[in-house]
């Protein structure tokens, strides 16, 4: 809602009297939070870009960003202009990127991507099999995220083109795309399952199995967070660092795991487990595609992001 009321009032403008590079310099501050940093980032000096800054509240009518000890902090006036600004520019830029030819089926193309390991095992074999089928001669390359933070930092300076996964951290310099929601079950030993589901009191009382990426150090995660609401409060008895693993580890034992769904049925068959509900409320999650600015006026990656879309739509 506040994006489309921004919208309207940027409309409203006399836009004849707008220098479109002002737009660009708000683009520049709000990605770098601070004067000097802004200007060189799009070739201006620091006199100019205060300049540009100027103008900027001028033309809103409001302070847009204040100084602070952390740097320059956006306004909520300029929160709200943000996506909007930022949506607009890519269009700009789009419509005047020069048209190169991008035929997925002859051209020939790296391409980097990093994914959690939910993306590796659900998303990448999926995506592979339509590279394989519609762009033999695209390569991929896939990196592992496992400090989210540093992907995403990876993503900003151009190391990698796109992240998959989920619960991604959000920054000011990234478009964050949703594929597909994703809901959280439990898995125990199918022979001490039996179909049967786990009721509440049996869900706190099992140990538990956890995966963490981060080195499985057993951090309090969303299902603590959640039982803590009901006054409970789960043993987490082994700690896996690979969430393959986790399957594997609840078979032929007492132990219990909550993780997300298609990964579990993907392997219940193949460890000896059996998917049950959670006995609680647990909110679904965002499977998430991020990608930069960039890939506005890059043929090939909106053809390759366009493909991971699709591809998720039969996921």
């Amino acid at each position: 809602m506040k994006s489309i009321i921004t919208i309207s009032i940027i409309a409203h403008m006399n836009l004849a009297s707008v220098d479109l590079n002002l737009l660009v310099a708000f683009e520049a501050l709000m990605e770098e939070r601070h004067v000097t940093r802004a200007g060189e980032r799009i070739g201006l000096a620091q006199p100019s870009m205060s300049s540009a800054l100027t103008r900027l509240r001028a033309l809103f009518d409001d302070p847009l960003f204040l100084r602070s000890a952390s740097g320059m902090q956006p306004t909520a006036r300029a929160l709200a202009l943000t996506q909007p600004i930022s949506d607009a520019l890519a269009q700009i830029r789009s419509a005047l990127a020069p048209k190169s030819m991008f035929d997925p089926a002859t051209s020939h193309r790296r391409l980097a991507i990093a994914a959690t390991d939910y993306g590796d095992l659900i998303v990448v074999p999926r995506l592979v099999e339509a590279l394989r089928r519609e762009a033999p001669r695209i390569d991929l390359v896939v990196r592992p995220i496992i400090d989210p933070a540093a992907s995403v930092a990876s993503l900003e300076r151009g190391d990698v083109n796109v992240l998959i996964g989920g619960h991604l951290p959000a920054s000011p310099r990234i478009t964050r795309y949703t594929l597909f929601a994703e809901n959280f079950v439990c898995i125990r030993d199918a022979r001490r399952a039996k179909g049967k589901r786990l009721t509440k009191d049996e869900y706190a009382r099992l140990p538990h199995v956890l995966f963490s990426s981060a080195g499985g150090d057993g951090l309090p995660g969303a299902i603590d967070t959640m039982l803590s609401r009901h006054g409970r409060k789960r043993r987490t008895a082994i700690t896996l660092a690979h969430v393959v693993a986790v399957p594997f580890a609840v078979a032929g034992t007492d132990l219990v795991a909550t993780m997300a769904e298609r990964i579990a049925r993907r392997f219940a068959a193949t460890a000896g487990v059996s998917v049950v509900p959670v006995p609680y409320d647990v909110d679904a999650f965002n499977i998430d595609l991020l990608h930069t600015r960039r890939a506005a006026a890059d043929p090939a990656l909106r053809w390759f992001i366009e493909v991971v879309g699709r591809v998720c739509k039969e996921i």
